[in-house]
């Protein structure tokens, strides 16, 4: 530790990692200097809902300033850092300023991965923050207009055909929230067109979808995904994606609205820290989260790679993010006090939970084992209770409430000008 009477913690980013490092540590003695290039907290597991207009932004977003605002040793900064110089302890933000630190945690996340079809990035969007899932939420909606201005039978087809590329959590819960809005929520509501009548279709490369859960769970939420009219295509990987389709293997399906839900690769700011990363450009850390060589600066959440003692990488969830935010401050703490460190870290796996439509999801907790209307109220209950702040929770569960009662979403406002994306068909 420095000799300096008041060290100096940086952490970078306010997701869960960075958040709950920085509220473990209120009474430590210490300045931190909290910095994200967003100035809110975003609660990711419900970023879909925002994307498929169940949700508003502020309903899983809070202002840091406001999260942080009673913490008298924490100061908020916006501002995107772009280099971290070991050498001289410094981060360097976008505008060249360069902000000391004594200690340093970095917790910037992940970002799309396409690997290596970078160039399918502007047909097929990803979500992963709130300015994803208004653009998402756009291209969504535009659709079914298109749709319904369209007078020629296959291009009416393709406004009406929707892909998700990728059967994980996310890409399981946008399949499933599409269907149940082309089939309950626009009902009724267009004159042209039958909404009920669209396609959505899962494609997944493995065999199965929701790979990491047991394949019992697996079967079950593939089978609840096709009661709902998803169609879902399994053990064969997308050749190619352009504005008016994809290519599966010899066959073009046309499509004009494609979502990307297949990968991810950590922040392009491990690799200014001139360490060991594993293939997804994450750090591979020490026992204690730190980096090799550098015990002032420790890597957590989305961005830190290490193995768990069955030999598997901790995951990047939001519930090992926390774990890993709140090691940190144990062991910081630990070295204010002059005392011993803490133990390695260790995951705590609390289990899994998807959603995949009205009344159907699906719970693997050690041995338990849920799926369907038992396992939706499980997942609902979750994420209420994790979201931050008393309003947040009760505009989620008021719109949750009205969105069941009624199929009905609040949030389908399309922003922006509708007419200046559109791509005419070459053909």
């Amino acid at each position: 530790m420095p000799h300096d009477p008041v060290p100096h913690l940086v952490i970078v980013g306010g997701g869960f990692a960075g958040l709950w490092a920085t509220r473990a540590l209120a009474k430590a003695r210490l300045r931190i200097t909290l910095i994200d290039r967003r100035n809110h907290h975003l609660f990711q597991p419900l970023l879909y809902q925002v994307a498929t207009a169940g949700l508003s932004s502020p309903d899983i977003a809070a202002p840091l300033r406001h999260i942080l605002r009673r913490q008298r040793n924490v100061d908020v900064r916006l501002g995107e850092v772009t280099a971290i110089d070991k050498q001289q302890r410094e981060v360097v933000l976008g505008d060249g300023t360069r902000v000391g630190y004594d200690l340093l945690m970095v917790a910037s996340g992940a970002t799309h991965a396409y690997f290596g079809h970078d160039e399918w990035a502007g047909d097929a969007p990803g979500l992963k923050t709130l300015d994803d899932a208004l653009l998402l939420r756009r291209k969504l909606l535009l659709a079914f207009e298109r749709a319904e201005a369209e007078n020629d039978p296959e291009k009416k087809a393709a406004w009406l055909s929707f892909a998700v590329v990728g059967a994980g959590p996310t890409g399981v819960e946008l399949a499933g929230t599409l269907a149940e809005i082309a089939r309950h929520t626009l009902r009724n509501e267009f004159r042209h067109i039958d909404p009920a009548s669209a396609r959505v279709r899962l494609v997944e490369a493995g065999l199965r979808v929701l790979s990491s859960f047991p394949e019992r769970l697996s079967q079950k939420a593939r089978e609840q995904l096709e009661r709902l009219g998803v169609e879902v295509l399994t053990g064969t990987p997308v050749n190619d994606i352009n504005a008016f389709g994809f290519q599966l293997g010899d066959v073009h399906v046309p499509a004009r609205t494609v979502v990307w839900a297949a990968g991810v690769a950590a922040s392009p700011l491990a690799r200014t820290l001139d360490v060991p990363l594993d293939r997804a450009g994450r750090v591979q850390v020490q026992p204690d989260l730190t980096v090799p060589g550098h015990p002032e600066i420790f890597v957590a959440g989305d961005l830190a790679a290490l193995l768990q003692d069955n030999g598997r990488p901790v995951p990047g969830v939001a519930p090992a993010a926390k774990q890993m935010g709140a090691y940190v401050a144990q062991v910081i703490r630990a070295r204010l006090d002059g005392a011993s460190p803490p133990a390695p870290f260790r995951y705590n796996d609390q289990g899994n939970l998807a959603t995949i439509g009205r009344m159907a999801a699906i719970v693997h907790m050690g041995k338990l084992q849920l799926s369907g209307v038992l396992a939706w109220w499980f997942w609902l209950a979750a994420h209420v209770f994790f979201l931050i702040g008393f309003r947040n929770r009760l505009v989620v569960l008021l719109n949750w409430g009205v969105a069941y009662w009624s199929y009905q979403r609040s949030a389908r406002i399309i922003l922006g000008n509708p007419y200046d994306d559109r791509k005419p068909d070459p053909r």
